[in-house]
């Protein structure tokens, strides 16, 4: 398989998980401004939407969206615990999250990664995305991962958002449960090594 990513963008979620199956894959570098691979592709082949992650499979069958790879890959290894079982409330609760990650804080983040946004719009995304985080931030109170005794894909898609804000600068200062689960994840040696192989660690 081959993972087409860029450094630290919501492709980091797929490689981490893809770390913590311990699946064999290929990581293929993209510049998504110029829409090239690192090895001079024209990227809009393998995923005409133009954007990481895109996961294509041995076969030549390419998926994208990361809320849909990271499923598949988990149910690939599904002694590794990273999406429960099909019919168990706790898959769909992780679903829930992974939803509640995509549109509410990934995308949210669009003013303060994009050009042409004036600081009154700014600072609204700032305080709106503050108040979410806080919303995470009391459901993580009383548990060690997302959806309960199993680090889940929910929490690698966190990790990867939540790393923006602290990036941003946001204020997470009071926040203690989502700092101590952050370290947590941090700590895990999957997610480590997708760190450093994508140059951030």
């Amino acid at each position: 398989m081959k993972l087409f990513c860029k450094a630290g963008a919501c492709s980091l979620s797929p490689h981490i998980v893809m770390r913590e199956c311990g699946l064999d894959f290929t990581q293929v570098n993209v510049d998504l401004a110029t829409k090239l691979t690192e090895r001079g592709d024209d990227f809009r082949q393998i995923n005409p939407k133009g954007q990481v992650p895109a996961l294509q499979l041995s076969d030549g069958t390419v998926l994208t969206e990361g809320v849909a790879i990271v499923q598949y890959l988990a149910d690939l290894k599904p002694d590794r615990h990273l999406l429960a079982p099909v019919g168990s409330l706790t898959r769909y609760h992780t679903i829930e999250w992974l939803s509640f990650i995509g549109s509410e804080l990934h995308k949210g983040f669009g003013p303060l990664f994009r050009p042409g946004y004036s600081d009154e719009v700014k600072a609204q995304t700032r305080s709106q995305l503050e108040a979410k985080f806080r919303y995470v931030d009391e459901s993580l109170r009383d548990r060690q991962w997302l959806t309960g005794m199993h680090f889940s894909v929910a929490d690698a898609y966190l990790f990867v958002v939540t790393r923006w804000a602290k990036a941003l600068g946001l204020d997470l200062t009071d926040f203690t449960a989502l700092g101590a689960w952050f370290d947590r994840v941090a700590e895990r040696p999957a997610v480590q090594a997708a760190l450093k192989a994508e140059g951030l660690a």
